[in-house]
């Protein structure tokens, strides 16, 4: 019986790439453990095609070379499959807020299938570990298991040892929430909610933020304001066409609103303002 009080599916998820930049890696393998309420199994993995070389330094880590993959499907052949997976479902996994899903979503859009990572709390065994006690996988299959992962970044292994070491975190800190929604919110897992295909822009408190470069961290309203060569720059660069629009659109002072439910910056800092 599972340690999580589940109201829905939760699908615990590890992948495995050519790299750790989601902007230009791809997946390679990807493992599913789909957990209902009712205690039900289900597991999938998929081996996949990136259409680009892997190089040495990452078959090093997985153990997955080009040859491994080559007549693997494309990822926009199994998108849908993987949608219908995810659909209606929590997901869990280790290191899954910062990596898996960032990946996935990527990936998504690079086939062009609509996913939407938000809505669904993202129980990431990683972060516990790192609140609790700041290791990596296979420290942590040691600590609350016992034992030594076997098949370390082999994706069927890690997905398998990513739910048991977050069982047994589970039965170690009785003051954790059982249910995947309030133990996100606890943990303060956030899922970054990007506006473009690369991760470039990504939404903050209401504003369009850049993620790279030497903007790093400025909005994309002030530098419409103040540095529109850079954004005329952008434009011309070799980014992706979604990133171009976006910035086409501010230089003429045009600005997509914010996701649904998001506060922005003047609402934000009128909430943060101390009462009167």
């Amino acid at each position: 019986m599972s340690a999580l009080r589940l109201t829905r599916p939760i699908v615990w998820l590890d992948l495995e790439s050519t790299g750790v930049a989601p902007d230009r890696d791809r997946i390679i393998e990807a493992s599913l453990l789909k957990e209902f309420p009712d205690g039900r199994l289900e597991r999938k993995t998929w081996r996949v095609h990136p259409g680009i070389a892997i190089p040495p330094e990452s078959s090093a880590v997985h153990h997955i070379h080009d040859h491994d993959v080559r007549d693997a499907p494309a990822f926009a052949s199994i998108a849908a499959e993987l949608v219908q997976w995810l659909d209606g479902a929590d997901v869990g996994g280790f290191g899954v807020a910062r990596f898996d899903l960032l990946l996935l979503t990527a990936e998504f859009r690079r086939a062009g299938i609509p996913f939407d990572p938000g809505g669904r709390a993202v129980v990431d065994a990683q972060i516990v570990f790192h609140t609790k006690e700041r290791r990596d996988l296979s420290a942590a299959s040691r600590f609350y298991l016992g034992r030594e992962l076997v098949g370390a970044h082999q994706s069927k292994a890690d997905v398998e040892a990513a739910r048991a070491v977050l069982e047994a975190q589970l039965e170690r800190y009785p003051d954790l929430p059982r249910d995947p929604r309030s133990l996100a919110t606890s943990l303060r897992i956030e899922v970054p909610i990007w506006v473009d295909s690369e991760g470039k822009l990504r939404w903050e408190k209401g504003e369009i933020v850049l993620t790279f470069g030497r903007h790093r961290g400025r909005t994309l309203r002030e530098l419409a304001r103040s540095q529109p060569d850079y954004l005329e720059w952008l434009i011309a660069s070799d980014f992706a066409d979604d990133l171009k629009a976006v910035a086409a659109a501010a230089l003429k002072g045009e600005f997509p609103p914010p996701p649904a439910g998001m506060v922005s910056a003047s609402e934000q800092q009128a909430l943060d303002l101390p009462p009167t």
